[in-house]
C-alpha cells in the first residue's frame, strides 16, 4: 500500500500519522508539515504514529535522518508509536541521536511522555 500522510494540532502536540509504506518524498512532506506546525504553534512536542506504517526500504529511514540533521537550532521532542520491532529498529535507524522515546503500542504513554518533560533545548 502506497503511503499516505496526515499531520494536525491536536492540543497541545503536533500529530504526524502515516500509513502504508513510506517514501523519502512523503517524508519530506511530512517534516516540512510538522515543522510549519511547530513554528506556527510554537510547539515543539510531536507524536509520530506509525501504527499502520509498512516497513520502508532501509534508505527511507536514513532520509529522515538527513532531514533531521538539517533542523538546525529547531528543538523537536518526538514520541513514536510502532506496531513491532522491525519498525521500531527503523525509527531508531531513523531519528538516531535525537530527542526521542520509541513506543509500542501505546499512544497514551507516548502523549503522557511528551506532556511529563520539558522540550529540551
Amino acid at each position: 500500500m502506497q503511503g499516505q500522510l496526515w499531520v494536525e494540532l491536536v492540543g497541545d502536540l503536533v500529530m504526524a500519522r502515516i500509513r502504508g509504506e513510506p517514501t523519502a518524498a512523503l517524508l519530506q512532506e511530512c517534516q516540512e508539515k510538522v515543522l510549519f506546525l511547530v513554528q506556527d504553534a510554537e510547539r515543539g512536542k510531536v507524536l509520530c504514529d506509525a501504527l499502520e506504517m509498512e516497513p520502508p526500504p532501509v534508505d527511507v529511514p536514513l532520509a529522515q535522518r538527513q532531514l533531521d540533521e538539517g533542523l538546525g537550532a529547531i528543538k523537536l521532542k518526538r514520541a513514536i508509536v510502532v506496531p513491532n520491532s522491525r519498525l521500531a529498529y527503523l525509527a531508531r535507524l531513523a531519528f538516531g541521536e535525537g530527542d526521542y522515546r520509541v513506543f509500542y503500542n501505546d499512544i497514551v504513554a507516548a502523549v503522557k511522555w511528551l506532556n511529563d518533560e520539558p522540550v529540551r533545548s
